[in-house]
């Protein structure tokens, strides 16, 4: 082994590190650790400068190892790894001291803060001298991609790819393609046809020859790894369909609260009470009527039913809000004399054009009341004397009165909530969901398409309430990341995954039961397991769980794990 010769760089990260942690002095303590040839301190170690700084030194001072004491790995191990490269030097010689997340954010005592940040930075010093030169692995790449869910998130989807060349496989769980939006009339805050925005995409994906659609299908099984998935679809009582495909996104929507739950609004048993969907079925018939065919003089628009409450679900679903203004209008526009108020918890007008609609909402003489988060308007019907068909009594926020308002029509406006399906789905691709049942993302900020599993994406409203623009701006992210990969025609595998020493393997079957990825497969002529590179996440519980010892962790090994221990430790 050649001499060691280690640079040290420590990121003020501007006042987040330095205004705890005293950086000169983990400065001067890293100049004098063992192997170290040069040690650094920056401002911002991740700017371009910071960059260049690290890729100098290792140029001009034959530096054959960098640790950069900073933020977490996780924000920009990445980018120091690649500023490495482009100096020559192997990207897993260097390492990263978390001083932010694991020290400056999480203590107050300064003398104490720098104490552990030059125990982390001493730990990375130890364990980046035992780190080996590692080159990842390549993988051909099917370009045939998975869409599952024909709603407006996977049509877009679907032609993004389709149009760029990309063979896709469609596959919709009901009898037509268009999701919830098929069911939708006109679109806020701009009147825009629901209709007329389906047709569009739905000729478009009829016309082109690349997508192959499955009507009343889902999918059974998904294995293999990025580039190379084969799954198997099922129709109903019809057969299997094997398919080999490179990626796939999930874009299997939302469905819509059930208003039964909610026993105080009398849906089910007030004629009159109806959801926000079956209220859209009578836009799309072109009459606003009650139960008995008369008009409504008075109608009702109640909020957040099912959302934003500790009983049912805590997040706003995000589209109610626009939802519940457009309604007024068209209420309006089809029954000039009718009575329109708007009960509401906050009003939630956070897009493009959506301020503005709630102005004019205004204007319309739209009654808003507001009522209070944990409380609920009471509706009752009304006395024979009364010239409605119910009552709505609420405690207005606004005026502090207790008010009563007459109503012939109520809307209630069901929130979102993950499909009942939505675990299946997520087992059989191999994804996480939340505790209200959303799919996860990879990172909800910097990487908000992707999923812990590697290739496999997440569009539209499977992921979280959001209104059609957000949901198209998914899919096409989406499937531009997938473009993107299919370009270059492999894929690329990192070079830190598990191997499996074959001959102390004894064939047990254990790692196959932990690993949470599928990443490990068992060869029955051999009786040993093995490691599926391009699956597996370097997680480890492999490594840990093989009585044998029979599997190495590349990049963890027990050396580089120890002498990291003793570094913060001794």
């Amino acid at each position: 082994m050649s001499e060691l010769r280690i640079g040290v760089y420590v990121c003020n990260c501007g006042t987040n590190i330095a205004h705890v942690v005293d950086a000169e002095a983990l400065l001067a303590y890293a100049a004098e650790l063992p192997g170290v040839a040069v040690a650094r301190g920056y401002r911002y170690m991740c700017s371009n400068p910071g960059q260049e700084m690290i890729s100098h030194d290792i140029r001009e001072l034959g530096l054959n190892r960098v640790v950069v004491a900073a933020c977490s790995p996780r924000m920009h191990e990445r980018t120091f790894r690649t500023a490495c490269r482009n100096a020559g030097l192997n990207p897993y010689l260097c390492e990263m001291a978390n001083i932010r997340e694991q020290c400056s954010w999480v203590h107050s005592d300064r003398a104490a803060a720098t104490e552990k940040a030059k125990a982390l930075t001493r730990g990375a010093v130890l364990r980046v001298a035992r780190n080996e030169s590692l080159e990842g692995l390549t993988a051909d790449m099917c370009p045939t991609t998975l869409v599952l869910g024909g709603g407006i998130a996977g049509l877009t989807a679907a032609l993004e790819l389709a149009e760029g060349g990309v063979p896709v496989v469609l596959v919709e769980k009901a009898e037509q393609l268009g999701g919830n939006l098929a069911r939708v009339d006109l679109t806020a805050p701009y009147f825009y046809s629901a209709r007329d925005l389906l047709r569009e995409r739905l000729m478009r994906v009829q016309e082109n020859s690349n997508v192959t659609v499955h009507l009343r299908s889902q999918l059974t099984s998904l294995t293999g790894f990025v580039g190379n998935f084969d799954a198997e679809i099922g129709g109903n009582g019809s057969s299997t369909t094997s398919v080999r495909v490179g990626n796939v996104i999930v874009a299997t929507g939302y469905r819509e609260f059930d208003a039964e739950r909610v026993t105080h609004f009398g849906w089910g048993k007030l004629p009159n009470v109806i959801t926000s969907f079956e209220f859209e079925c009578m836009l799309r018939g072109g009459r606003i009527e009650m139960k008995d065919g008369r008009l409504p003089q008075y109608a009702a628009i109640i909020h957040c039913v099912g959302s934003r409450s500790a009983e049912f679900h805590g997040y706003c679903s995000r589209v109610c809000c626009m939802t519940a203004l457009k309604y007024a209008h068209e209420i309006k526009s089809a029954v000039p004399g009718c009575y329109v108020s708007d009960l509401y918890i906050d009003m939630h007008a956070f897009g493009k054009g959506c301020e503005d609609f709630y102005r004019r909402s205004s204007e319309a003489k739209t009654l808003f009341l507001m009522y209070g988060k944990g409380e609920r308007p009471v509706i009752r019907r009304a006395a024979a004397g009364d010239d409605c068909d119910m009552l709505i009594e609420v405690d207005e926020q606004l005026s502090g009165e207790r008010i009563e308002i007459p109503a012939d029509l109520v809307i209630l406006m069901v929130g979102m909530e993950a499909r009942p399906d939505a675990a299946e789905v997520a087992h059989t691709v191999n994804i996480s969901q939340d505790k209200d049942g959303w799919f996860i993302e990879s990172h909800p900020k910097l990487d908000p398409v992707a999923t812990t599993t590697d290739g496999v994406y997440i569009a539209g409203t499977c992921a979280s309430p959001k209104d059609i623009p957000d949901s198209v701006a998914q899919a096409r992210a989406a499937a531009g990341r997938i473009l993107a990969r299919i370009a270059k025609g492999k894929i690329e595998i990192d070079g830190v995954f598990a191997e499996v020493n074959e001959a102390l393997c004894s064939g047990c079957r254990i790692c196959n039961e932990l690993c949470p990825y599928s990443a490990i497969e068992y060869d029955l002529e051999t009786r040993r397991s093995h490691v599926i590179p391009a699956a597996c996440k370097a997680c480890g519980a492999c490594v840990a769980g093989c009585p044998a010892g029979a599997i190495k962790g590349r990049h963890f090994t027990d050396a580089q794990i120890f002498a990291q221990i003793e570094g913060v430790l001794v």
